[in-house]
């Protein structure tokens, strides 16, 4: 019985986790279905409101909606047919609005992502599986359009429909889901690959530095294409302005009343970027073909151009190449430049040395990928900016794809690598900084000429050092006078210097300055000077500070502050136990002459000179 009831907990078990799964895998086909009915209902309002406003509409919705569903499969790159033409055969129309593109891409990629993120109580999906089920719920909704538009104005092939169409969906969802696992693989390899061709790809693209080079150069290749279609769009806005007169005229002629207008500047929007890419292939030098008899250039247009009138088209320039012409090739010198300021940024970081920076071959090698992938970006742009606008000469428009992708691989391979490895000098060059800092040839070579300078300071300090002889004192007043004065100035001296080093310094300054004046008292017996003398210590500002001998050092504020500043740095860790150390009796000197010093050498715990003291021993020598 017992069996019996394991085995149906685990039958239900995983039946709940079938029934999981099956409800993410609904799920999942489900957004993207939504995201092709939402794509589609925005032109379809689009179109409707445009149809309302109309004053003069020909028919009923019915047409209109399928001309938002033919709108629909051009944003997707599908190429329609227009049966309806003034020479009765029908005419294609292949140019793609790109900005219309942007919308149904953005749909699928939001859909994939959001389909991988995890879900409490919900089995995860694989990238395939997301890929897959987002792509068929999608296709289905396309599948149902390219049916509806069929009886319309603009009809879809099925045959071109069923290439385009899945083809961008596809592209989209595999984005999403890449983005949804963090931008990188997972898992190995797979098994049909070759030994040899899985080590090279291990060692090629798997390394860790292989992956940041091949990163800096995508980035690098996506800002000079950025770069390509801002100057594109520039130029193209500068030669609306040039030619205002004839855009304005084509304009008004195609469209009399304002829905007509408002239609045809949606249309003009729609087709912007578009013109931009247009504009980025003239400034490369291969400029774009205007029909299949005629190509403008910046040296001018060769052939006889076939324009429809259309105010995007009146922008185009007539006549042969001038010196304003030849100046569009500020543009791709520009996409350059961008290659190989962003390759250096990740090569040479700001501030860094030249153990840090990534090697000349390495810095080559980036800067020419990322122009590879300037190069591959600019040419899909172009073959997706172009098309067929009819038949006859008619049937090219736009760029060629092959000779924009050469033309940006040229351009930004010429221009980036060698600007790419001048930057990396001049940011790894030697220069003398801000501060007095020097380079370590700069301070080596001073030092091995003559020595340090601190060598040389001390070398002048233990001159001035020197002790003194000093004749026996006289009467006993008078030595007790000048012991007295002494002890007064010793003891100024000793309030300045704890007043600047330590009082007024945080706690780890004052164990440094105590340090400090340490080092210096054993300095200044090292090189003969008495115990009384006084030195100065060389302050980094350039002020000088007296500090006092071993006395000062051995005094009883000197050694509570140092003890309280180690306390406090030492974080609570240090115990409690007295500063002061057990005082010890100095020895009596053997013959009647006493040192000078003998007076500062035993002064009393709170750092005054006890000059009286010494007077006492002396009577009692002479007892």
């Amino acid at each position: 019985m017992t069996q019996l009831t394991d085995r149906g907990t685990a039958l239900s078990s995983a039946s709940a986790v079938e029934r999981g799964r099956a409800a993410a895998l609904t799920t999942s086909f489900l957004r993207g279905v939504l995201a092709a009915s939402l794509g589609l209902g925005a032109l379809a309002v689009l179109v409707m409101a445009m149809w309302i406003i109309s004053p003069y509409p020909d028919s009923g919705a019915g047409p209109g909606l399928r001309v938002a569903a033919g709108l629909w499969l051009l944003a997707h790159g599908v190429e329609l047919v227009r049966p309806d033409t003034l020479s009765g055969a029908p005419a294609p129309l292949g140019v793609v609005p790109l900005l219309l593109t942007a919308l149904p891409v953005w749909l699928v990629y939001r859909a994939a992502r959001d389909t991988l993120e995890p879900d409490e109580g919900r089995p995860q999906l694989t990238a395939i599986g997301a890929v897959c089920t987002v792509s068929g719920g999608y296709l289905l909704v396309g599948a149902a359009a390219v049916l509806w538009a069929a009886g319309g104005p603009l009809i879809a092939p099925p045959a071109r429909a069923a290439l385009a169409l899945p083809a961008l969906t596809l592209l989209s969802a595999t984005a999403g889901a890449w983005r949804a696992g963090g931008g990188r693989a997972r898992g190995p390899l797979p098994l049909w690959l070759p030994g040899a061709v899985r080590a090279a790809l291990v060692r090629t693209v798997g390394a860790p530095e292989a992956r940041r080079r091949s990163a800096a150069a995508v980035r690098a290749g996506a800002a000079a294409a950025l770069l390509l279609l801002g100057g594109g769009a520039l130029l193209v806005g500068v030669s609306l302005c040039w030619h205002a007169d004839p855009a304005h005229a084509s304009f008004t002629r195609l469209a009399g009343d304002w829905s007509g207008r408002f239609a045809l500047l949606l249309l003009g929007l729609a087709l912007v970027p578009n013109a931009a890419v247009w504009g980025a292939a003239y400034g490369l030098g291969p400029g774009f073909a205007l029909g299949t008899a005629a190509t403008a250039t910046p040296l001018g247009v060769l052939g006889s151009p076939a324009l429809p009138s259309f105010p995007l088209l009146a922008a185009v320039p007539t006549g042969t190449g001038t010196a304003p012409n030849w100046a569009v090739g500020a543009v791709p010198a520009a996409a350059g430049l961008a290659v190989a300021w962003f390759t250096v940024r990740a090569a040479a970081p700001p501030y860094s040395v030249r153990e840090e920076a990534w090697g000349v071959r390495a810095t080559a090698s980036t800067a020419a990928l990322a122009g590879v992938v300037c190069a591959v970006l600019a040419a899909v742009l172009a073959a997706m900016a172009g098309g067929r606008l009819g038949t006859g000469e008619l049937a090219a428009f736009g760029p060629v794809w092959w000779s924009t992708g050469a033309a940006a691989l040229v351009w930004t391979v010429t221009l980036g690598v060698p600007v790419a490895l001048l930057l990396r000098v001049w940011r790894l060059r030697e220069r003398r900084r801000p501060g007095g800092f020097r380079t370590a040839a700069e301070r080596t070579a001073p030092e091995a000429a003559g020595g340090s300078a601190a060598e040389k300071q001390e070398g002048k300090r233990g001159k001035e050092g020197k002790p003194r002889k000093e004749g026996k004192r006289g009467k006993e007043g008078k030595r007790g006078k000048e012991e007295e004065r002494g002890a007064v100035e010793v003891g100024a001296r000793r309030r300045t210097f704890w007043r600047r080093r330590v009082r007024g310094a945080p706690a780890a300054t004052a164990a440094t300055a105590a340090g400090a004046a340490g080092a210096a008292v054993a300095a200044a017996g090292a090189a003969g000077s008495p115990a009384g003398a006084v030195g100065v210590l060389d302050d980094p500002d350039g002020a000088p500070y007296d500090f006092l001998p071993a006395d000062a050092w051995h005094e009883r504020g000197a050694r509570e502050a140092r003890w309280a500043s180690f306390k406090e740095a030492s974080g609570g860790l240090m115990a409690d136990f007295p500063a002061m150390a057990p005082e010890t009796t100095p020895p009596e000197p053997s013959s009647g002459e006493e040192d000078d010093s003998g007076g500062i050498e035993n002064e009393n715990a709170n750092g005054s000179a006890n000059g009286s003291g010494s007077g006492a021993r002396e009577r009692e020598r002479e007892e």
